[in-house]
């Protein structure tokens, strides 16, 4: 395999978006298993006792990543996030206004390798989120796994990222003056393992638990497509049936997580890596669709919510498709 090396002579301004992109990465694959090992490492020496207050914060502090988090502000508004946007780069389009008297649930599609569209748009400042939104607080949900790593679960929660647990998202749906945006990753990590460029597959058809939630709080539901996400890394061929996607899906169902085999780009080459490659992505926040609260709805409710639903985030794909390359015949494919 020839080997395509970067030239010397790439602008500084190029140099930091690299490096704000390998520190997104490092953070997204190894950093909460870092934060173990520091953990570990600090039990076992002299300075044991800060492990053990430490445990002690952890157990008062349990119910956070379901109590809407404990973001910053001044984290979100890191300069190094303005290089993250706009190493791809990372846009967000809005279609409509959104009342802030009431609370949204943002359906994100795809979910992407690394979901960097969800990250960069909803965790960050860069993209401007409450600019085009005014009065809005986004949270992107999470698997709860990462919230019980030490010292990382902070971190993550300081950028507006909270747990994927039912009681999470009932408590930002819940809040009475409204304003709270939970982004959630519809098809999740299954979802993951058929992200590759050009890939359309959708995992929606079965998931239904956040329309129940919305009639329940009576939230309102925009459907979200973020164009390009499944462009930025390709990723081993693993159809279904094959040796590699079982392994996959049993290591997902075992561990919760999943372990997509992609590959990139690299720092200093463009031949391989881990690094995502420089494709823009273009975030659409569609229309909302208008809930009825419906303290406890039936199977036809949410079936009916749910196939409004698929409309409009066929509608929000179609309407803007051309706009970002994706060509007339093609379109989503929802299993």
């Amino acid at each position: 395999m020839k080997i395509l090396f970067a030239p010397l002579n790439i602008p500084l301004r190029r140099r930091l978006q690299t490096a704000a992109v390998l520190q997104w990465v490092f953070s997204f694959l190894a950093l909460a298993q870092c934060c173990l090992a520091g953990y570990v490492l600090l039990c076992v020496s002299d300075w044991w006792v800060l492990a053990a207050l430490y445990a002690g914060w952890l157990y008062l502090d349990r119910d956070t990543p379901t109590s809407g988090g404990r973001r910053s502000e001044w984290l979100r508004n890191w300069s190094i996030w303005k290089h993250f946007r706009d190493y791809f780069p990372v846009n967000l389009i809005k279609t409509v206004d959104l009342d802030p008297g009431s609370n949204y649930i943002f359906g994100f599609h795809p979910h992407g390798v690394l979901v960097a569209g969800g990250f960069g748009n909803f965790c960050t400042e860069a993209s401007g989120f409450t600019s085009l939104f005014p009065g809005m607080t986004p949270y992107l949900l999470m698997l709860p796994f990462w919230f019980r790593v030490p010292f990382f679960r902070d971190y993550i929660m300081c950028g507006g990222l909270v747990s994927s647990e039912k009681a999470s998202l009932s408590y930002l749906l819940s809040a009475p003056r409204g304003g709270n945006v939970a982004v959630v990753a519809i098809g999740g990590a299954p979802e993951a393992l058929d992200a590759r460029p050009g890939a359309l597959t959708l995992q929606v058809l079965h998931r239904k638990g956040f329309i129940k939630l919305a009639l329940k709080h009576g939230a309102q539901l925009v459907p979200v497509f973020s164009f390009g996400e499944n462009e930025l890394f390709d990723q081993m061929t693993n159809p279904a049936g094959s040796p590699l996607r079982w392994l996959q899906d049993h290591l997902q169902r075992l561990m919760g997580v999943a372990l997509p085999m992609f590959t990139g780009r690299g720092v200093f080459q463009y031949s391989f890596g881990l690094l995502p490659y420089r494709e823009p992505i273009h975030t659409v926040v569609g229309r909302p669709i208008p809930v009825v609260q419906t303290p406890s709805p039936t199977k036809d409710d949410i079936d009916c919510l749910h196939s409004l639903y698929l409309e409009g985030l066929t509608t929000v794909f179609e309407d803007n498709k051309d706009n970002y390359g994706i060509a007339p015949d093609k379109h989503l494919h929802f299993i």
